[in-house]
């Protein structure tokens, strides 16, 4: 049985939703974790590798409870330190954040037993969540494909709570022991920036970053020992960006057209998850996992619990329908 870890924080959330509704639920690790259990549980093995705070424990293995294939043996509070996030979204896409509690990072002690995955799914949403030297420890001593969502990286938690976007300035030291690098057009703008900037490069409202930047800092990457970049577009769907026969190539996938988007927390970390199961089933095949990913993307937005995700069988009708 093939093994998927997904690693980083499981926060408590409480969110206040574009349509002004009010959510309290588990994020983030939680979504791709029930996302893959419902779709391929009973032929894989999920591992959530997470820290908590102690009080949270039982709770959130109430949450996993009842869906198969899910190993909760690394998900512990040993420092009793957990995330705890408040948002409140302006609009479908945009959000301001405020976090309270705070997870320990994620160090190469908590995976020596999972070297024998197949993937790693990394989806930090803080810059301290994940060390750099628990990748440098997998990329020597494992074989698993190592994904890495840049959200983390590309975020920062201020004395006062509040949670901001920054610039990903030691980017370099990460690409070589990432495989698969993932990231929306916000944090694409924090990863590509300039030698020098003048005061009104700052003065922009902007986070605007035109596709010449996307391929040059995508190029960037791949030079650097990063086999394929994801990007999303929002609702336009996911920009590829890979290598064959030394040949850069780009491919843009189109999202899967939703009618009504209720939530969109934990889209990011679902389309990760999909890319996971999709290079688990096809290793190297990067436009068919970004479809997975699409696809769990897409059935995220559609409600405000887990239900919203689907049978293996139910999301490839969804992706046959959608691409082919």
């Amino acid at each position: 049985m093939k093994r998927i870890a997904v690693l980083g924080p499981i926060p408590r959330d409480h969110i206040v939703t574009h349509q002004g509704d009010l959510i309290q639920k588990w994020g983030c690790v939680t979504h791709p974790v029930i996302a893959l259990s419902v779709m391929a549980g009973k032929d894989i093995e999920i591992i959530p590798v997470s820290h908590l705070r102690t009080v949270d424990m039982d709770n959130v293995h109430e949450v996993f409870k009842g869906y198969s294939g899910i190993s909760q043996k690394h998900i512990t509070c040993k420092n009793d330190q957990g995330d705890i996030i408040s948002l409140r979204f302006k609009d479908m896409n945009n959000r301001m954040e405020r976090q309270t509690g705070f997870m320990d990072p994620i160090v190469a002690e908590d995976v020596k037993d999972l070297l024998d995955c197949s993937v790693f799914v990394f989806i930090p949403i803080s810059d301290y969540e994940i060390s750099l030297e628990t990748l440098k420890y997998l990329k020597k001593k494992s074989k698993g494909t190592i994904i890495f969502d840049a959200h983390g990286n590309t975020t920062a938690c201020l004395v006062t709570g509040e949670r901001q976007r920054k610039f990903w300035i030691d980017r370099d030291q990460w690409l070589p022991y990432i495989d698969v690098l993932k990231m929306n057009l916000e944090e694409a703008h924090a990863s590509w920036f300039k030698k020098e900037y003048e005061t009104r490069d700052y003065a922009k409202d902007d986070d605007v970053i035109d596709m010449e930047d996307l391929r040059a800092f995508a190029k960037h990457c791949l030079d650097r020992g990063v086999k394929c970049v994801y990007i999303t577009v929002d609702s336009r769907g996911c920009l590829v960006f890979y290598k064959d026969k030394k040949k850069y190539k780009e491919e843009m996938v189109p999202a899967v057209k939703v009618e009504n988007v209720v939530d969109t927390t934990g889209c990011g970390d679902s389309f990760a998850g999909g890319l996971g199961f999709g290079l688990l089933i096809k290793p190297g095949d990067y436009v068919s996992a970004a479809r997975y990913g699409n696809t769990l993307g897409a059935l995220r937005t559609q409600g405000k619990t887990f239900a919203v995700f689907k049978s293996l069988e139910e999301t490839n009708k969804i992706i046959q329908q959608a691409y082919f």
